[in-house]
């Protein structure tokens, strides 16, 4: 057993006690919520405030979520996975890609041209999940939701409308594929979380970045580049999230409060994550828009130019999924299928 382990089975243990010693109506719970935007970013406010408030009011206030931004319960943002696993935090919020290639099967939705609407990516993420992640990639965290954000944007000092333009720009890559995209197409990436992103950029540390419009305003990206490069169909690519909540923790709680929490999450929950960042696109780009930036936006001849030279990094991500024992053709082929029969039903 591991030393992660043993910490995880020893607070599961104490955790329990402590509930069982009490009696059943003073099974109060306080869960520590952690994650690395401010409380106003359109994540936490519009996605995770109403996943938690939703949650205590199904457990009639017997569950409090206590919301923590910004990494306030300290780290950084590429141990928050590890800080729900450990105990740190209760239940996080973060970026998959933060912790490159320790959850490979997730990356099949953040492949290039992927993807082409968050909220039947989303859905089929949770479906996967439930399918082939589970008991693998996330085995001994409780996952609560998994979903995408809209078309990732490239935010450029620079304007970027072939791939040639890339070459010996320093772009800040969301995830391994899009650093993969990066490196494929000739710019050279730089990996580094999202708040990380404005002092880069306001210090020439990278020339551009990679991230969605719903963001952009936070960052206040719009501010300090002024060329945006967006997609037509398929996106350019997207990111993979996950809430998670400590395993120990969750089975340590009463059964109508995992109920509580069971009810708000999964696929539902999933989608309306998804459908969210999404539509918070719109405001966003309105601002760069509004300022006076030059947005580029390709259409269907060019993007599919970019796809055309994106092909390597499939290639490789199936030769790299086949050395790891895992199918990543058939991953694949099930997301696209899931994909389009959740937009076939819509």
């Amino acid at each position: 057993m591991s030393i992660r382990q043993f910490i995880r089975h020893v607070s599961a243990a104490v955790l329990l006690g402590a509930f069982t010693a009490a009696p059943a109506a003073a099974q109060d719970v306080t869960l520590k919520l952690h994650q690395f935007l401010p409380a106003q970013a359109n994540v936490p406010a519009k996605i995770l405030d109403v996943w938690a408030d939703n949650v205590e009011a199904a457990s009639n206030g017997r569950i409090v979520i206590e919301r923590y931004p910004s990494m306030q319960l300290g780290g950084a943002p590429p141990e928050l996975i590890d800080q729900v696993q450990d105990g740190v935090a209760d239940i996080v919020w973060t970026v998959v890609g933060y912790t490159p290639g320790r959850f490979p099967r997730t990356e099949v939705f953040e492949l290039p041209f992927m993807v082409t609407d968050a909220r039947a990516a989303s859905a089929a993420y949770w479906t996967m999940y439930e399918r082939h992640m589970q008991d693998t990639d996330f085995d001994g965290i409780k996952i609560l939701g998994t979903w995408v954000h809209g078309p990732g944007v490239i935010h450029s000092t620079d304007p970027v409308e072939t791939p040639d333009d890339l070459r010996g720009m320093k772009i800040r890559g969301a995830s391994r594929q899009v650093n993969a995209l990066l490196d494929t197409l000739g710019a050279t990436p730089v990996g580094m979380p999202v708040p990380s992103v404005p002092e880069a950029l306001s210090k020439g540390v990278i020339d551009g970045t990679t991230i969605p419009w719903e963001v952009t305003a936070a960052l206040k990206v719009p501010e300090l580049v002024e060329n945006h490069t967006e997609f037509s169909g398929a996106m350019l690519y997207t990111v993979t999230f996950v809430l998670a909540m400590n395993e120990g923790v969750f089975e340590a709680l009463p059964a109508d409060l995992k109920d509580a929490i069971n009810e708000n999450s999964g696929l539902e929950f999933s989608i309306f994550a998804g459908a969210t960042m999404a539509e918070l696109d719109g405001p966003a780009r309105d601002i760069a828009k509004d300022a006076g930036n030059n947005i580029v936006t390709l259409d269907a001849t060019q993007s599919a130019a970019w796809a055309a030279a994106s092909q390597p990094v499939y290639d490789a991500w199936i030769a790299d999924m086949q050395t790891q024992g895992i199918d990543g053709l058939a991953l694949l082929r099930e997301a696209e299928a899931l994909m389009e029969e959740f937009s076939a039903a819509d």
